[in-house]
């Protein structure tokens, strides 16, 4: 039995509950966690190839990498969508909605890869454009995306069909896709940029068609779990346009994120050239600790949807308990693990004194803040396992408001205040916003009308 499906008439669960749900959430955590770093890991592959071609497409690179990250990042409703609607139809006992409703996701996914990648394509030197003049720095960026624009289409079949298997409680097929990937990539890359001597073009093709076949091997899993189920795998027009219709307040809601990071990067250029650098170093370590909080929210996305499916209040109250306290075990051993890291990092990353100085000492700042964030990272697993994803959006803006007059204080007349600023900065990002998001989804979760049980 898979580790998250209804336990009606578990034994096991029914004598040790703590344990099991504790099990589950492990069982579930781990491999998510796997799957979420194969993505950087891409990237570094890329930047470590490209980088032996020089500065230019280096920086091409980097302009357009961010590009298409943003683009899929925008996308990635489409995993928590589908883990969320699929696991409550898994857990109802319904597998065959379940899948109805993945498939549907997945062909969303092509559909939105299809027309991102000719935007991509058709639009890359003015979109280029918009970030560097640099012609060089242009022409290399413009290679990488059309390259990369082929590859839209599988990148977010596979969002979609990570989260209809993940509905599914199967976290070990996204994770052999992913490491099959990743390794694929490799020696895709060298030879594309080096033996047929494509240049940065070549990095972006390799990506594309690792990606590609990664869709190609998730898609077939998919579809043979639906001949199982006998369910069509053609795309049902209504469903199609249901998911879409659903997927908008976590749409609204990573759209709302990104612009509350992108506040924090321009704050952190005012506040200069050592506060910029420092930024991307603890950026750098801070979005290392939110993809193991990401792996956590990936077990809270599935647990609580099957619960909810079952539709047994006091269990999925128990596995809200146990998310919280797995969050804030979690977050407190990554705050002593930063706490640790804020000596050596700084001096691996950077050789400039200042930056090493104001890199540990924002760490710092960060560390204390980790446990906050983790338990917002839980709850906000267990608002889109439970499909209460318009009040996330809400949330989201809040946190958005609150933390811009704070960006706009340092962008403008707090733009001079140097090491300060930096740690106020963070502690504006890093505490504040995770303390309201932490805090209005905890309010929300105070009763039962969360769940949508009647």
């Amino acid at each position: 039995m898979s580790p998250a499906t209804s336990r009606d008439s578990d034994p096991e669960f029914e004598s040790d509950p703590h344990k099991l749900v504790d099990r589950s959430i492990a069982q579930l955590a781990i491999p998510s966690l796997a799957t979420l770093l194969v993505e950087p890991l891409l990237i570094a592959v890329d930047t470590t190839m490209v980088g032996r071609l020089g500065t230019e497409p280096l920086a091409g690179l980097s302009v357009a990498s961010t590009i298409v990250a943003t683009l899929v990042g925008v996308c990635i409703f489409l995993s928590y969508a589908t883990t969320a609607a699929t696991a409550r139809y898994v857990g109802a006992g319904q597998p065959d909605r379940g899948l109805r409703q993945g498939l549907d996701g997945m062909w969303l996914g092509v559909g939105l890869g299809l027309l991102l990648g000719v935007i991509l394509f058709a639009f890359a030197p003015h979109i280029i454009g918009w970030f560097t003049d640099d012609p060089g720095v242009v022409e290399q960026g413009i290679a990488y995306a059309r390259a990369s624009a082929f590859g839209l289409p599988g990148m977010l079949l596979v969002l979609a069909a990570n989260g209809t298997l993940r509905g599914f409680a199967d976290a070990r097929t996204p994770l052999k896709a992913a490491t099959v990937g990743a390794l694929a990539n490799i020696p895709l890359n060298a030879l594309l940029i080096y033996g047929m001597g494509w240049g940065v073009a070549g990095a972006g093709a390799g990506t594309a068609i690792a990606q590609t076949l990664m869709s190609t091997y998730l898609g077939f899993v998919v579809f043979r779990l639906a001949r199982e189920h006998k369910v069509a795998l053609a795309p049902s027009g209504a469903g199609v346009l249901r998911s879409l219709r659903d997927a908008v307040p976590l749409i609204i809601r990573t759209l709302t994120l990104r612009g509350t990071i992108m506040l924090q990067i321009a704050a952190a250029g005012s506040l200069g050239t050592v506060a910029l650098a420092a930024n991307q170093i603890v950026m750098t370590m801070w979005n290392f600790a939110a993809y193991g909080l990401d792996s956590l929210a990936t077990a809270a996305q599935i647990l609580v949807g099957q619960g909810l499916g079952s539709g047994k209040a006091d269990r999925v109250r128990l596995i809200l308990q146990r998310c919280l306290s797995w969050g804030l075990r979690v977050g407190l051993g990554l705050a002593v693990l930063s706490t640790g890291l804020s000596f050596v990092v700084p001096l691996i990353m950077s050789t400039d004194e200042a930056v090493q100085l104001l890199s540990t000492q924002t760490m710092w700042v960060t560390s204390a803040a980790l446990p906050i964030a983790a338990l917002a990272y839980m709850l906000d697993g267990v608002l889109i396992g439970a499909g209460d994803t318009r009040k996330l959006a809400k949330y989201m803006i809040i946190v958005f408001l609150a933390f811009t007059p704070v960006a706009l204080f340092f962008i403008g007349p707090g733009a001079d205040w140097g090491t300060a600023g930096m740690l106020l900065l963070w502690a504006g990002y890093g505490v504040l916003t995770m303390a309201v998001r932490a805090g209005t989804m905890l309010w929300r979760t105070r009763g039962n009308a969360w769940m949508g049980l009647k």
